[in-house]
């Protein structure tokens, strides 16, 4: 009997991890049908069943766990093994993984991209967009992009632009229906747009005065999860919006929407790229990680 190989090995972790046929499909860029294929055949051979499945869902049997537990660092210090063959190349080479949110993606990352791809050509590089808080282990992600409050203490971080103001706005034809808020206070008897983060969570608004920090709990009748939807609406007037300025930015430029309460600062927000601590970064990351830093000095440098 044929042994399993490595790519039957990473199918199974693929879906473990993923808990689902169609994710791992897509993440290991093959059929649904094909990937089916080498399941079944990984669990004739090893005559154990691996996965659970349902209609609805998958998940690892006892056995699976257990196969899932020890693949992991093998599969980790395997990863490893190949990349450490980068330091005889004259560049770096292979595929980089990042899950970042979608301010992240399209105000910091988006005009890097062609930049990094041109000096790197050996470097493959997969964005995943995705608001949730992603497990970047689980999903096999080199690194990540988040807010610096809402990334595990375990993990290595590196802050890679300025911080993100944000502002309060609302346009000028709700504001001729509605007095200035003066304070922030003063929100609480206005209709603010509120968004809501994957994990089910609505934040306070949070502002700064001379070193006092204050958080509103606001109330409105809107809710929404997409920060475009959310300014369309304060466009058309439906409410206050508190948004990271580069959202609102053109829109305050041409009278579209009117900031609000700019003695009271809403508190900014530093990103970070972040990643598992590893005993050997792989040389795509190290390589990135460089380029961040050295982007972040040239943006400085023009900013003074």
């Amino acid at each position: 009997m044929r042994e399993p190989g490595l790519a039957e090995m990473n199918a199974f972790v693929a879906i473990a991890e993923q808990r689902s046929f169609a994710k791992a499909a897509v993440r290991l860029g093959i059929s649904r049908s094909r990937l089916s294929e080498i399941i079944r055949g990984l669990e004739d051979r090893l005559g154990v069943r691996l996965l659970n499945r349902t209609t609805r869902s998958v998940a690892p049997t006892a056995a699976g766990e257990r196969l899932l537990a020890r693949l992991r660092p093998l599969l980790d210090d395997f990863a490893s093994a190949l990349d450490s063959i980068n330091a005889f190349r004259d560049k770096p080479a292979g595929l980089l993984r990042l899950t970042v949110p979608p301010p992240s993606a399209s105000f910091m990352l988006a005009p890097l991209v062609s930049h990094f791809l041109a000096k790197y050509p050996a470097i493959d590089l997969e964005i995943s967009v995705d608001a949730a808080l992603t497990d970047i282990v689980a999903g096999r992600f080199d690194a990540g992009m988040r807010a610096g409050e809402r990334i595990e203490r375990d993990m290595i971080t590196v802050r890679i632009g300025d911080e993100i103001r944000g502002v309060v706005v609302a346009s000028p034809d709700y504001l001729a229906r509605h007095p200035q808020p003066a304070s922030p206070w003063d929100l609480e008897t206005h209709n603010c747009i509120r968004v809501r983060f994957p994990s089910g969570i609505i934040l306070p608004w949070q502002f700064e005065k001379k070193g006092k920090r204050v958080e509103v709990a606001v109330e409105g009748r809107l809710t929404v999860n997409d920060p475009d939807l959310a300014i369309r609406a304060a466009l058309d007037g439906v409410g206050v919006l508190y948004a990271g300025l580069p959202y609102v930015a053109g829109d305050i430029k041409v009278g579209r929407l009117v900031p609000l309460l700019e003695d009271w600062r809403p508190r900014p927000t530093e990103i970070f790229l972040y990643y598992p601590s590893r005993r050997q970064v792989p040389a795509p990351l190290q390589a990135f990680i460089q380029f961040l830093r050295e982007n972040l000095q040239a943006r400085s440098s023009d900013a003074a």
